[in-house]
C-alpha cells in the first residue's frame, strides 16, 4: 500500500517549482492533487471527475511544467477551457507556479482578444498554451499555432465544454494533434459524450474520482453586497460599524498594493488597521499577526497568499472585499474564521460585472450566498449614538466625577447655561472626530445603490437639446473636457454604454462628465475631464471592457482635431462609419471575427 502524501515536496517535482509552491504557502497537496500528480510525472492519461475548486489547476499544472524544456520556445503544453475568464485563471495559475522558471512564458488565446495582438505574441513563442476552443481553431487555421512539439494536452471543465456546445470543436483540435502526446481530460462530471471522447482519445487513462472538498464551515454565516468599486470603502466602514458580533476582520484584496492603500484609508477613518502581503519580511508578517491577536489591531488588509494558514480565534468576520476569481481562493479566505466551531462571518463585496463569479462560488460550494442588506446613514447614526450612551453609562458606573460635577456647576453659573446645553456641547466636543450622525452628501445614499435603486433622473427638459448639453459638459465646473483614446473598439463589441459604465463603476466618474464617444475598429475616443489625476487614470488604465484594458490616454493632436463633433450614428456622438461586414461567423465566446472553413 502506498503510503500516502501529505507534503509537495514528497512529489518528485523539480526544485525551482517546488521553491514557488513554499513561496506561495502551499504545504500539503489536494487529495486530487496527491492522486493525479504522481500518474501524470509517470507519463499516464488521466481521466479525473472533480468540481470547480478541489484544486485540480495544479493537479494538471504543476506536473505540465516539470516536463517543459524551457530551451524551446515552441508550445509544449496545451490547456483547452470553456470560458475565457478561465482561460485566464489558468494562465495566471501557471505562471505563479513558475515563478522560479526564468524564461517561462504562458499565454492566454481567447475570442474578445485582439486578433493581431495574438499573432504577435504566439510568434514571440510561448512554452504553455491556454485557450477557448473557437479561437485555438481559429490559430490551428491559420497556422498561427504550431503544435508539432506538443507533449501534453489538458482538457479542463470537459462536461461545461459540452454544454456550451464545444465538444465538435474539441475533437476537430484532437484530430490535429500529434498523436504522441500524454492527455488529461477533467470533468465535474461524466456524461456519456465525455467518456466517449475519453475512450476514444485517451490512452489506457488512469481514472481520479474525488469528492468535492469546497464545501464551506456550516457555522460560517455568509453574505454577499453588490456594490461598485467607488462605493466599496463607505459601504465597508458601514458594515465594521453595525455589525453586532464584531471583534476582528481579515480584509482580503487581490493586489499587494491594495492591502497598503486600503489599510491607510481605515487607519485614516479611525480604525486599527495594517496590512500583509508578499512583500513584508517574514518579521513584519509575525509581528502584524500577533498584534491581531492580542487586540492591538482589528482589522488585517491582506491578499490570499500572505494569509495562508492564519488561525487568530478572535477573527469574526472575513471581507472579501474583491471577489476571488476561483473558488478555491474562496473557501481558503473564509476559512480564517469560523474555526474549531466557533461562529464566523463571511462578507463578499460583489460588482455588477462580477456576479458570475458569485454564481460560480455558489455552485462550486453547493450552498446559497445570503444578501446583506447595507445599513443606511440613519442604523448607522442610531449605532454610533448607542455605542455612546453605553460609553457614558459605563463612565457614570466605573468613575468618580467629583472634580467634573465642580467644573461643570462653575460653569453653569458663569455662563448661566442650562445643565443640558452643557451636556449637548461636552457631546458635541467628543464626537468631533467620529460625528454621531453621518453627513448629508445631497446624493443617493450607498445603501439604495446596493439596494439596486437608480440614481434620480434630470427632469426630461434637462435631458434635450443634446447638443447644448455636451458643449456645457465641456465647461463643468473643474474645466473643460478633453479627448483620450482606449484600446477597446467596434472589433472587441464593444458599445458606448460598456465604455460609460466601466468609467463611472472604475473611476467613480458621473456620467455627465463624460462627453462624447467615437467607436472604431480597433480602438476608440471619449471625452473625460482634462485635469484627472494620475490616481484615476491609472485605474483607467487597468479597467477592461470586453476584457480588453482600456489603456487610457490622451489621444494625439491630430485625433483630437480630425474627430471633435463629428455626429454619427453610434452612440454618444460616434462618427459615421461603414457598415462592419464580414463573410463568416463570430466565435460562440462572443469575441473577434472568426472565418469558418468547411470541416471534413
Amino acid at each position: 500500500m502506498t503510503a500516502p502524501i501529505e507534503r509537495f515536496d514528497q512529489l518528485d517535482l523539480q526544485a525551482p517549482i517546488l521553491a514557488a509552491l513554499a513561496e506561495i504557502g502551499y504545504e500539503t497537496p489536494s487529495p486530487i492533487q496527491a492522486a493525479c500528480i504522481p500518474h501524470l510525472l509517470a507519463g499516464h492519461d488521466i481521466l479525473g471527475e472533480a468540481q470547480t475548486g478541489t484544486g485540480k489547476t495544479a493537479a494538471f499544472a504543476l506536473p505540465a511544467l516539470d516536463r517543459v524544456d524551457i530551451g524551446k520556445r515552441n508550445p509544449q503544453v496545451l490547456v483547452l477551457a470553456p470560458t475565457r475568464e478561465l482561460a485566464i485563471q489558468v494562465a495566471e495559475a501557471f505562471q505563479r507556479y513558475a515563478s522560479k522558471m526564468p524564461g517561462f512564458h504562458v499565454l492566454p488565446i481567447y475570442g474578445g482578444q485582439s486578433m493581431v495582438v495574438q499573432l504577435r505574441q504566439l510568434q514571440r513563442g510561448a512554452h504553455v498554451i491556454v485557450g477557448t476552443p473557437g479561437r485555438v481553431m481559429d490559430h490551428i487555421e491559420r497556422k498561427s499555432l504550431n503544435l508539432d512539439n506538443l507533449s501534453t494536452l489538458v482538457l479542463d471543465e470537459a462536461d461545461e465544454m459540452l454544454r456550451m456546445g464545444f465538444i465538435d470543436d474539441v475533437e476537430w483540435i484532437l484530430q490535429h494533434l500529434p498523436a504522441e502526446r500524454q492527455t488529461a481530460l477533467f470533468s465535474a462530471t461524466m456524461p456519456d459524450a465525455i467518456r466517449r471522447v475519453a475512450h476514444r482519445y485517451l490512452r489506457d487513462p488512469k481514472e481520479v474520482k474525488i469528492k468535492a472538498a469546497t464545501t464551506t464551515v456550516s457555522t460560517i454565516h455568509q453574505r454577499f453586497l453588490q456594490i461598485a468599486g467607488p462605493h466599496k470603502l463607505d459601504a465597508l466602514t458601514r458594515i465594521l460599524e453595525v455589525e453586532d458580533d464584531f471583534d476582528a476582520a481579515i480584509v482580503f484584496v487581490r493586489t499587494k498594493t491594495a492591502t497598503v492603500e486600503l489599510a491607510e484609508k481605515l487607519e485614516a477613518r479611525g480604525y486599527a488597521a495594517a496590512c500583509l502581503n508578499g512583500d513584508m519580511t517574514q518579521q513584519l508578517r509575525e509581528r502584524v499577526i500577533e498584534q491581531l491577536k492580542n487586540k492591538t489591531l482589528d482589522i488585517v488588509v491582506a491578499t490570499d497568499v500572505a494569509a495562508r494558514g492564519i488561525d487568530v480565534p478572535r477573527v469574526s468576520h472575513v471581507i472579501n472585499y474583491d471577489i476571488p476569481y476561483d473558488t478555491e481562493a474562496y473557501v481558503h479566505r473564509i476559512g480564517r474564521t469560523g474555526r474549531a466551531g466557533r461562529a464566523g462571518n463571511a462578507i463578499l463585496f460583489v460588482a455588477p460585472r462580477e456576479t458570475h463569479l458569485l454564481r460560480q462560488i455558489e455552485r462550486a460550494t453547493r450552498q446559497p450566498i445570503e444578501l446583506l442588506k447595507l445599513p443606511s446613514r440613519e442604523a448607522v447614526a442610531d449605532k454610533r449614538v448607542a455605542a455612546f450612551r453605553q460609553q457614558v453609562a459605563e463612565v457614570l458606573d466605573a468613575e468618580d466625577l467629583g472634580f467634573f460635577l465642580d467644573v461643570i456647576a462653575g460653569m453653569e453659573a458663569q455662563h448661566d447655561a442650562d445643565i443640558h446645553e452643557i451636556a449637548a456641547a461636552l457631546a458635541f466636543l467628543a464626537q468631533k472626530d467620529r460625528p454621531l450622525q453621518m453627513p448629508e452628501t445631497g446624493r443617493p445614499d450607498i445603501a439604495q445603490l446596493a439596494a439596486g435603486k437608480p440614481e434620480p433622473r434630470a427632469p426630461r427638459e434637462a435631458r434635450e437639446n443634446r447638443g447644448q448639453i455636451l458643449e456645457r459638459r465641456r465647461d463643468y465646473a473643474e474645466g473643460r473636457l478633453a479627448r483620450y483614446r482606449i484600446d477597446v473598439g467596434r472589433e472587441h463589441m464593444a458599445s458606448p454604454k460598456d465604455i460609460v459604465g466601466a468609467i463611472a463603476n472604475e473611476a467613480g466618474i458621473e456620467s455627465r462628465f463624460i462627453g462624447q464617444i467615437n467607436l472604431f475598429e480597433d480602438y476608440s475616443t471619449v471625452e473625460l475631464p482634462a485635469d484627472l489625476s494620475n490616481d484615476v487614470l491609472q485605474v483607467l488604465r487597468r479597467a477592461r471592457v470586453r476584457q480588453q484594458a482600456l489603456n487610457i490616454r490622451l489621444a494625439n493632436p491630430e485625433e483630437a482635431a480630425r474627430e471633435r463633433g463629428r455626429p454619427g450614428p453610434g452612440g454618444r456622438g460616434a462618427p459615421p462609419k461603414k457598415p462592419f461586414r464580414k463573410e463568416g461567423g463570430f466565435d460562440r465566446q462572443g469575441g473577434d471575427f472568426k472565418p469558418r472553413k468547411p470541416r471534413t
